[in-house]
């Protein structure tokens, strides 16, 4: 066959679903060696795939209204120059003027569950592109049995079109033991040990100020350690700050910002505990990321999370802040309990793996293909 994959949505400092995209693409040239593949990229994104393994076709649009542009109008005519048997759009979206047999992941619901979430051009945007392209593709990878859910709820995509695909789990995530290491990663970051961690972008579905409210009972309490959010500003934010303004906790809670790739198991390996208080998540890989560096983790029981954590993670209700308190402050004072946790996540992360990934969503594409 002959496969195309449409990179161009990946943002410069990937993230959630960029990373699924980037890990995707180069597990799929490690364990296809039959098929060929032609990667649509921005030049900034081209190094990050084989291109001996693949060839790549070059996009220049950084406008996220010049690339839907592009997607609609000359992706399809690439696609039938190049003779694509099945293009693969990673990212919500797909060319309408249908070029050939198509595959389309959705990651999450937001757009309808969390509307207020969004700036109101995105949503109106990914709202009809979301509902056209499950209509139009020929495939659909939902990324979580609880996307899947939302799509046959709110999409009312077919049935037989939906294949849940997991994240994977990059194996550079394990826990660092070298305590140099992660002293010097956190004098680097002016990160003072102890901390507990969140790994995500801040922005009102992650549900921040909750866990700064619990924190502060935690401080209130007396223990000795920091709360560090790690990540890039998102959209309307301004409740995280003011929650903390407002708490008087300025000097206990850090931002060090966004933590590429390759450093992030350093930062987790350095955490006391992990928490991720997400109101919705179509996945939730920062939780998986936690297990795999061996920080017990405390997440939501709501969409995905409990799917991803199995019970190897304490689960709280996003609204209960007292639920939240009690829960960080017992792995924090149960060293037996944090043990275990850490444990049990390292087991569990195992199960994940993006060569996984890849050879299931290469068997959608072969499904796809043979229908022609």
């Amino acid at each position: 066959m002959r496969l195309g994959i449409d990179v161009t949505a990946l943002p410069p400092q990937p993230f959630g679903a960029a990373n699924y995209i980037i890990h995707l693409v180069q597990a799929l040239l490690r364990v296809d060696t039959t098929n060929e593949y032609v990667i649509f990229s921005k030049p900034r994104h081209a190094p990050l795939f084989d291109a001996i393994r693949a060839q790549i076709v070059l996009s220049a649009f950084d406008s996220p209204l010049l690339r839907v542009l592009w997607e609609q109008t000359a992706l399809p005519i690439l696609a039938r120059q190049h003779r694509l048997d099945v293009l693969h759009s990673p990212h919500y979206t797909m060319p309408l003027a249908k070029p050939c047999r198509s595959v389309v992941t959705i990651h999450d619901l937001t757009f309808f569950l969390y509307p207020q979430m969004h700036l109101l051009y995105k949503r109106l945007f990914f709202r009809t592109m979301m509902r056209l392209a499950t209509y139009h593709a020929d495939a659909l990878i939902a990324i979580s049995h609880s996307t899947r859910a939302d799509m046959l709820k709110i999409l009312h995509a077919s049935p037989d079109k939906i294949r849940v695909i997991h994240y994977g789990l990059a194996s550079h995530f394990q826990p660092v033991s070298d305590s140099r290491v992660l002293d010097t990663f956190c004098r680097q970051y002016n990160v003072p040990r102890p901390f507990i961690l969140y790994v995500g972008n801040l922005e009102p579905r992650k549900n921040l100020p909750l866990l700064v409210r619990a924190f502060a009972r935690l401080v209130h309490n007396g223990i000795p350690h920091s709360l560090v959010l790690a990540g890039t500003r998102g959209w309307n934010d301004n409740a995280i700050f003011t929650t903390i303004e407002e708490l008087g906790l300025n000097a206990r809670i850090l931002f060090p910002g966004y933590i590429s790739q390759a450093e992030l198991p350093m930062l987790y390996s350095a955490a006391d505990l992990f928490v991720y208080p997400s109101l919705y998540e179509g996945f939730g890989l920062p939780v998986l990321e936690a297990m795999a560096c061996g920080v017990p983790v405390i997440t939501s029981a709501v969409s995905s999370m409990p799917e991803v954590a199995g019970d190897v993670a304490i689960l709280i209700a996003p609204d209960d802040v007292d639920a939240l308190a009690s829960a960080m402050q017992r792995v924090l004072t149960d060293r037996a309990l944090h043990a275990t946790l850490g444990a049990k996540g390292l087991a569990r992360a195992r199960m994940f793996s993006w060569e996984r990934t890849a050879q299931a969503t290469l068997d959608v594409y072969t499904r796809v293909a043979q229908h022609q």
